[in-house]
């Protein structure tokens, strides 16, 4: 076989090995990013229920502070009723204090129901706190496993891509060239096998003159029709 279409074999086979990593480092990366959405997730549920508290405190605060007015306006009217002289004061009197009154009903029936509420979301807020806690507890076991992964896999390709700056400094630079050139849009298939007289690039069948060149093996051989660099391999030959 010729010597330069044995480095690019050889050369392929490394760049399709350091990619082979590539959706191991992906779902790696997942993995962590599920962890952290669950994180997220349940933050945002604590942020959402300790808000409504808030508000719900503030609403009890504004309904006491109407209360103590509306106490205070009772009062000044005790005082008004000794001054009162007609009937239609009285009545006048009368019908603001009924007022007052149903508005003082109100704001406590609004403080009792406001801070049941709290009293439930208080509950659902230690719970939401307990599973951010447990998230980020996974969040670390997850990152730290991860991460040991990405690590070996990272001593793995780096290993692959000393050998492959190795290979390519041996490579006569037209033929390097020529191959990155295919690369650029074949990705790790610019290089492939023929079986069954078909290009496995594209699986399109070669012509007879095509394929006795690939099985010669002198020459670096393209495909006819999407021009991928073409070879038998070793089985193949031996077959």
């Amino acid at each position: 076989m010729n010597k330069h279409l044995q480095e690019l074999i050889e050369l392929s086979k490394i760049d399709k090995a350091i990619d082979s990593y590539n959706p191991q480092l992906e779902a790696a990366d997942k993995k962590v990013a599920k962890a952290q959405k669950k994180i997220d997730t349940a933050q945002a549920e604590l942020d959402e229920l300790t808000n409504e508290i808030s508000q719900n405190e503030e609403k009890v605060k504004s309904f006491e502070e109407q209360l103590t007015l509306l106490n205070e306006q009772l009062a000044l009217n005790v005082k008004k009723a000794k001054e009162i002289s007609t009937e239609k004061e009285m009545k006048a009197l009368s019908l603001e204090e009924d007022i007052a009154k149903e508005k003082m009903t109100f704001a406590n029936e609004e403080i009792e129901r406001l801070q049941g509420i709290n009293e439930t979301k208080k509950a659902l807020l230690d719970e939401a706190a307990q599973k951010v806690e447990k998230f980020k507890a996974d969040f670390d076991e997850i990152n730290a496993e991860t991460s040991a992964q990405k690590e070996e896999i990272e001593k793995s390709k780096a290993e692959l891509f000393a050998k492959r700056e190795e290979l390519s400094r041996n490579i006569e630079q037209k033929v390097l060239a020529f191959y990155e050139k295919i690369r650029i849009w074949a990705g790790n298939t610019a290089v492939v096998p023929v079986r069954k007289q078909a290009c496995y690039g594209c699986y399109m069948k070669l012509n007879d003159k095509t394929y006795s060149e690939v099985i010669k093996g002198d020459e670096i051989v393209n495909c006819p029709h999407c021009g991928r660099i073409l070879y038998i391999e070793k089985v193949t030959e031996e077959a």
